[in-house]
């Protein structure tokens, strides 16, 4: 699959030029990024879990890591190879690192290893510096700030 051409979009949009790199990014994968296998579910409106299938793996093993927009899972098992002989060895147990791109205010809140599933739960947390602010028309009232105080708080604040 080639790469797109965003130049049209580049001209009637402004600040999404990580959005368009995360396309272009998304149409390279390779096959080697698919393993371990993965979910991602969308639990409630600003909650997110991604489980994945790390059989033969301990906690221990497993690393998660987030920074800024990037959370990473590596897996990486300890050696006990010495101490088994395998007739066959069906169950992978290679090494892994998997990365996923997270949207702005994205946080870990929690993750678990249980019968093989690594789950890992993520949360939206808007700041309300950064939620829709109300503004002002019109007088001579400058929209200074958040307005984003419930109506009674205004009123007692104006009363004072």
């Amino acid at each position: 699959m080639g790469t797109f051409d965003f130049a049209p979009l580049y001209r009637s949009t402004v600040g999404f030029d990580r959005l368009f790199s995360l396309i272009d990014q998304a149409a390279r994968v390779e096959p080697s990024t698919t393993w371990p296998p993965y979910d991602i579910e969308k639990v409630a409106a600003d909650e997110y879990r991604i489980t994945m299938a790390v059989a033969g793996f301990t906690p221990d093993e497993i690393e998660l890591t987030q920074h800024d927009t990037t959370l990473l899972v590596t897996g990486q098992k300890k050696g006990q190879e010495g101490e088994r002989q395998y007739l066959h060895r069906g169950i992978a147990a290679r090494a892994f690192r998997q990365s996923f791109n997270l949207a702005d205010h994205v946080k870990v809140t929690g993750a678990s290893l249980e019968n093989g599933l690594l789950t890992v739960a993520l949360k939206r947390e808007v700041p309300e510096a950064l939620k829709p602010r109300r503004i002002a028309i019109g007088g001579s009232q400058t929209a200074v700030g958040q307005d984003n105080r419930p109506a009674q708080i205004k009123d007692r604040a104006q009363a004072a």
